[in-house]
């Protein structure tokens, strides 16, 4: 499962905790994590960008 090692450190890791505190199933959050994962990982091959963890969408 993709989401567990990713679940180890960082911003998802705080994102994780912070869920299963509220009482949410651990799975539900795995998947939650999951998902936002491919997301960003289709947004950067979508746009043919490296990834920037600081990224700030501009406004048209």
């Amino acid at each position: 499962m993709v989401a567990r090692p990713v679940c180890v450190k960082g911003e998802p890791q705080d994102y994780c905790q912070r869920k299963v505190g509220e009482g949410k199933n651990k799975m539900l959050v795995f998947n939650a994590v999951r998902n936002e994962l491919i997301h960003r990982v289709c947004a950067v091959v979508r746009r043919g960008e490296t990834y920037d963890k600081n990224y700030t969408p501009t406004l048209a």
